[in-house]
C-alpha cells in the first residue's frame, strides 16, 4: 500500500496535470467528487492537494478555488518521490532489459539492483522472489539472479490472455460517460503517438515506454487490479524478446505506432467496432513478431550459429 504522503503527491501531480490541460485561468476547480476520479485519491488526499495549490498561489485559498495561474514545472513533485520501493525496483529491472540489451541468461545481483533503485537489498530480494513466480527470472544456486528464456507455448498462452483483457478494455470504453477523465488521457496519448510517429526514424527506441503507456491506459479502463498486474508481465516479456530481432526493430516500432494511432483515433471517434478491429489486428501482428523473435533466439542459440 502506498504511504499517505505518496498518495498525496501523486494526486497533486495528477491535479496539476489536469489543470494544465483542461482549465483556464479564472475558472473554478471542479467538485471534490469529480477530482477523486481525476486524481485517483480519496477526498482527504484531494483536500490536501487543494491546500497545496493554495500555498503555491495557484488558487487564492482552499475556500476560494478559482484558478489564478497555470501550473509550472516547479509546482510538480519529483516523479521519483511518487513510486513505492517495489515500483522503483521493477522500473530499474525493466530499464536494464530495454536499454542495455540484456539477453536471456544475463546475470545480475541484488546489490546492483538495490543501488540503482535506491532500495534496500531486503526489498529487492522480496520483489525478485515474487517476480520469479512468473518464470521470467530465476535464482542462481550460488547467489545472484538470471534472466530466463521462454518457449513458444509460454508466449502463446500469454498472448491469448492479453487478447481477452485488451479486447474487453476496448469494449468497456463504449460505456464511459461523456466527460470521463479517460477522454483527456486519450487525447494526450494521441498527441504523444503523433509526436513519436513524426520522429520515429531517430526515436524508435522510445517506443517501448509509449507502448507501455498505451496498454496501461487500456487495461486501466477495466478497473481490475489483476489485469493491471498481468500487463506488467506482458510488457516485460514482449519487449524483452524483441531484443533478439534487432534488424526489424525500427520497422516493427514504426508499424506499431500507426496501429496504436488507428485504435486511439477510433476510440476518440467513438467508433468501437473500428477500434476492436484495429486492436484485433494489432494483437495479431504483436503475436507474430513475438513468435518470430523467439524463432530468431532459438536459431542463434543453436550450436554453430
Amino acid at each position: 500500500m502506498s504511504k499517505p504522503a505518496t498518495v498525496f503527491k501523486r494526486s497533486t501531480n495528477l491535479l496539476l496535470q489536469f489543470l494544465a490541460e483542461n482549465a483556464a485561468v479564472g475558472e473554478m476547480l471542479p467538485t471534490e467528487q469529480f477530482l477523486t476520479t481525476i486524481c485517483q485519491g480519496s477526498r482527504t488526499a484531494i483536500r490536501s492537494a487543494i491546500a497545496y495549490l493554495s500555498t503555491r498561489r495557484l488558487i487564492a485559498s482552499p475556500a476560494d478555488r478559482r484558478l489564478l495561474r497555470k501550473p509550472i514545472p516547479g509546482d510538480y513533485f519529483d516523479i521519483s518521490e511518487l513510486q513505492s520501493g517495489a515500483e522503483r525496483i521493477q522500473q530499474v529491472l525493466m530499464e536494464r532489459v530495454y536499454q542495455r540489451d540484456m539477453p536471456p541468461g544475463a546475470e545480475f545481483s541484488e546489490a546492483e539492483l538495490a543501488r540503482e533503485a535506491g532500495a534496500s537489498t531486503v526489498s529487492v530480494r522480496e520483489f525478485l522472489i515474487g517476480f520469479s513466480r512468473f518464470g521470467l527470472i530465476e535464482k542462481k544456486p550460488r547467489g545472484g539472479w538470471r534472466l530466463c528464456a521462454f518457449d513458444r507455448s509460454f508466449a502463446t498462452e500469454l498472448a491469448d490472455m492479453r487478447r481477452m483483457f485488451e479486447m474487453a478494455a476496448v469494449e468497456q470504453f463504449a460505456h464511459l460517460p461523456h466527460g470521463d477523465p479517460a477522454y483527456a488521457e486519450l487525447a494526450r496519448l494521441i498527441k504523444q503517438h503523433e509526436k513519436l510517429a513524426a520522429r520515429i526514424d531517430t526515436r524508435h527506441n522510445a517506443f517501448p515506454a509509449l507502448d507501455r503507456e498505451f496498454h496501461t491506459f487500456l487495461i486501466g479502463l477495466l478497473n481490475n487490479r489483476f489485469a493491471q498486474g498481468f500487463y506488467d508481465i506482458v510488457s516485460f516479456v514482449f519487449h524483452y524478446h524483441y531484443q533478439w530481432d534487432k534488424g526489424e526493430e525500427k520497422g516493427r516500432n514504426q508499424y506499431a505506432v500507426q496501429e496504436h494511432l488507428a485504435i486511439l483515433r477510433a476510440l476518440a471517434e467513438h467508433d468501437i467496432p473500428k477500434a476492436l478491429e484495429g486492436m484485433r489486428s494489432h494483437l495479431d501482428s504483436s503475436r507474430r513478431t513475438m513468435l518470430s523473435s523467439i524463432g530468431t533466439r532459438e536459431k542463434l542459440s543453436q550450436p554453430g550459429a
